[in-house]
């Protein structure tokens, strides 16, 4: 366990996942399970009058290597004065990183690149910092990678790459939790924190407010944030109602 959060608030980052221009949700990651929820900027805008500090965009096409919503992705930036934005997806070179950074984006998750790039992702975090994080996107102890549709490595491996190359944060999804509302698997969540002194970020399956608690009783073993998408949208709590709880 490590003592890097003394802050007993959680982070939440309400999630705004974009395909084909539109904000959507999937279930465990496959393409054809997308439910549509209309204009991307109006759903990060219902998440910052809620009182959101970051909003989670993700470039859906671009990680599934079937496009990409460039325009999309600047309009919600361009719409969220005062709130943090932190981009995933299709970030695997330095064009499409740089193209990210020129947009404004105050943090870049980077994924399948960070396992299929070694060298390139160490060079990008020990140039840019902060700025960079890494996606964690596990099934069992295997990591996910091209939209969840190839293995990418084994987790404890990937890790202590990751820690040797000065990774400032993790991000950490159980794919088989990601949009199915049964809850975060917190045992994972510990199991990595025991293995690095970075924050985490906690990323699928939150359902309730409970889920919320649990999460936040996490923080001072390391644990900085959770990314809550389908249950916002879902309207199985509001965010005012999960920002309450997280602080």
């Amino acid at each position: 366990m490590n003592g890097f959060n003394n802050s007993p608030s959680l982070v939440l980052f309400p999630a705004v996942d974009i395909a084909g221009g539109k904000a959507v949700r999937l279930v465990q990651g496959e393409a054809e399970s997308a439910t549509s929820y209309g204009d991307p900027v109006e759903a990060a805008q219902e998440w910052a009058g809620q009182g959101a500090e970051w909003i989670h965009l993700v470039d859906l096409d671009a990680a599934f290597d079937r496009g990409e919503n460039r325009q999309a992705i600047k309009r919600v930036i361009k719409a969220m004065k005062g709130v943090n934005v932190e981009l995933s997806g299709g970030i695997r070179d330095d064009e499409s990183l740089e193209r990210a950074v020129d947009a404004g984006v105050k943090r870049i998750n980077l994924g399948t690149a960070a396992l299929e790039n070694p060298e390139w992702a160490a060079a990008v975090i020990a140039r840019y910092g902060e700025l960079i994080a890494v996606g964690l996107d596990v099934r069992g102890t295997t990591l996910a990678a091209r939209g969840w549709t190839q293995d990418g490595g084994d987790l404890w491996e990937v890790l202590e790459r990751l820690e040797h190359a000065g990774c400032a944060r993790y991000v950490v999804t159980d794919v088989t939790k990601d949009g199915t509302l049964r809850g975060p698997n917190l045992e994972l969540l510990q199991q990595i924190m025991e293995r690095t002194d970075r924050p985490v970020i906690a990323s699928g399956g939150v359902a309730t407010l409970d889920d919320v608690r649990n999460l936040r009783g996490l923080v001072p073993e390391g644990l900085e944030g959770a990314i809550i998408g389908k249950a916002l949208y879902s309207g199985a709590f509001t965010l005012s109602e999960a920002l309450d709880v997280a602080r």
